[in-house]
């Protein structure tokens, strides 16, 4: 099974990416539950938890609750048809990203293979999970309104966590890693 490590917005961050969600998954009557919003630091098949739960304790130490810069739009062409918020690739979460890519890596787990192909991005909407399939046209106009908002902001980071991929909330987190405080 694959798992996702992710980084979660504090309670403002969500509120303002959030609104941008709901108002594409409204339009367009996507989800009856709409996905937690996040930024996917790395995908791991198949790994030993309570070994990955160290390693994960170990990296993020340092790491005190940090922002990241949320600068416009990047869409996913078909078969994804995804809306997404673009995430700067600079600062604390890339360099989160690379350490957690290359310390799995080096102990063989089965991770990206190169993480500098990868955008940084908080997934608006897409084909996952949906309650229906967005026609390309919808995607199409949703990807060009969404461009026009031009969304910019300074959002902040307050956790990391460890989850399976199902559209759950109560179900989907494995392990839940707070940061510290400034």
């Amino acid at each position: 099974m694959k798992y996702y490590l992710v980084a979660l917005f504090d309670k403002d961050s969500y509120s303002f990416v959030e609104n941008i969600q709901k108002d594409i998954c409204k339009k367009y009557k996507l989800y009856k539950r709409l996905p937690v919003l996040h930024i996917t630091l790395e995908v791991i098949d198949d790994p030993n938890l309570d070994e990955l739960d160290k390693i994960i304790l170990e990296l993020i130490k340092p790491y005190k609750k940090f922002k990241v810069d949320i600068n416009g739009v990047i869409c996913f062409e078909p078969p994804y048809k995804s809306v997404n918020l673009k995430v700067e690739n600079k600062g604390y979460i890339i360099k989160i990203a690379k350490k957690f890519n290359d310390k799995l890596k080096s102990l063989n787990y089965n991770v990206r293979q190169n993480i500098d192909n990868w955008d940084l991005h908080v997934s608006l909407a897409n084909t996952n999970y949906a309650s229906r399939k967005w026609s390309a046209e919808e995607y199409r106009i949703a990807c060009e309104t969404t461009k026009s908002l031009d969304p910019q902001k300074m959002a902040r980071i307050d956790r990391i966590e460890l989850w399976k991929p199902v559209n759950n909330k109560k179900t989907m987190t494995v392990k839940s890693y707070s940061l510290k405080e400034y």
